[in-house]
């Protein structure tokens, strides 16, 4: 039904377009110097010729108009939706406020000549100062107390606002988030940008194998996460920034968003420039059997290590165990003691010694 309402109203639309330019048509220098009886029989023809057009125009451009209208009302909606209330507060004040300033400066854009140069002034005034209205008090919304009742939650007794988490390149391939966020602990949207994922598909078609690997893997965990949870692409990008580091680093500022990483690097970043990280090392760790020194253990030597007597062997959860005197004996299971345990937020290593 309100789908032939509006298919109704852009055909009543066109029609009327249609009528205002075949007056502006018949109003011509032209057409005045026709007789009165040529002159009243040619405006029937061109008003009905150019009301029947655009009007039928209206009527088969409607699905489009209905599309776009609906498409860019769910947009706006969304992007609503995912801003906080005191944000959408501050932004509106601050909209006005730009408004009514361009209102202002345009009474005097608009005597210039030609007046098509007023009206453009004028137009990108409003723009100009509704943009701007709209993006400082945002940006510094942090720096404004609002009264405690406008920051209150109606979401019930240990319910508060979830912050949305940004997953970088990394995470995406290791892929334990994944399985930490379908337990249902880790609250808030899934946000993946889309120069992540342009990361992620370059990192897929290198020549080298290892890093062929490892991009395909992060694709494979994306799909799977894709079809299990709620995972939402963000298109926007920064055309000024190059490293994809910087970009995560500026979108979650700007989104207020937390970034989920077992990069250590970008967790130390993020971490100077006031950026909130999920570190699933850190979870990795913190769940991590102890392994205290002087605990004997059964191992498998799997290759050799850095320095000229090691051997590397690996637990089951992917720690290091670093061997002292297991060089020559890759491939074979052996007994050790654990010497000392070095944990930090890049990972875990076990120090060891074969058992005499």
């Amino acid at each position: 039904m309100a789908k032939k309402i509006v298919r109704t109203l852009t055909t009543l639309l066109g029609a009327a377009i249609g009528l205002s330019l075949a007056q502006l048509i018949i109003g011509g220098a032209y057409f005045a110097a026709l007789s009165s009886s040529t002159m009243a029989w040619l405006s029937i023809g061109i008003y009905v010729l150019f009301g029947i057009a655009f009007g039928v125009l209206g009527y088969f451009a409607a699905p489009s108009i209905i599309k776009f209208f609906s498409y860019t009302t769910k947009a706006i909606v969304r992007y609503f939706s995912e801003i906080p209330l005191a944000e959408v507060f501050l932004g509106s004040i601050g909209l006005i406020i730009g408004l009514i300033v361009a209102w202002l400066v345009s009474t005097l854009t608009s005597k210039l000549n030609p007046p098509i140069l007023g009206t453009v002034c004028s137009v990108f005034i409003f723009i100009f100062c509704g943009y701007v209205g709209w993006v400082i008090p945002t940006k510094r919304i942090k720096e404004i107390n609002l009264p405690k009742w406008f920051k209150k939650s109606d979401r019930g007794i240990g319910k508060t606002v979830a912050v949305p988490k940004l997953l970088d390149t990394s995470a995406i391939i290791d892929g334990r988030f994944f399985d930490v966020y379908e337990t249902g602990i880790v609250e808030g949207t899934v946000i993946i940008p889309q120069f992540v994922l342009n990361e992620l598909q370059r990192i897929s078609d290198s020549a080298d194998p290892l890093k062929r690997s490892r991009g395909r893997r992060g694709l494979d965990m994306l799909d799977k996460m894709r079809s299990s949870t709620s995972v939402v692409i963000y298109e926007k990008d920064y055309p000024d920034v190059t490293e994809v580091d910087a970009k995560l680093l500026r979108f979650a500022m700007d989104n207020h968003a937390m970034i989920v990483t077992n990069d250590y690097n970008l967790n130390k970043l993020a971490s100077v420039q006031g950026v909130p990280v999920f570190n699933v090392n850190d979870l990795a760790n913190s769940l991590k059997i102890n392994v205290t020194a002087g605990q004997e253990l059964v191992v498998t030597v799997v290759k050799e290590g850095k320095e000229l007597t090691q051997g590397v062997a690996y637990f089951e959860d992917g720690t290091m165990v670093v061997i002292d005197g297991a060089r020559q004996l890759i491939g074979e299971t052996v007994e050790i003691v654990v010497s000392s345990v070095l944990q930090t937020s890049a990972g875990r290593m076990v120090f060891a010694k074969l058992k005499e």
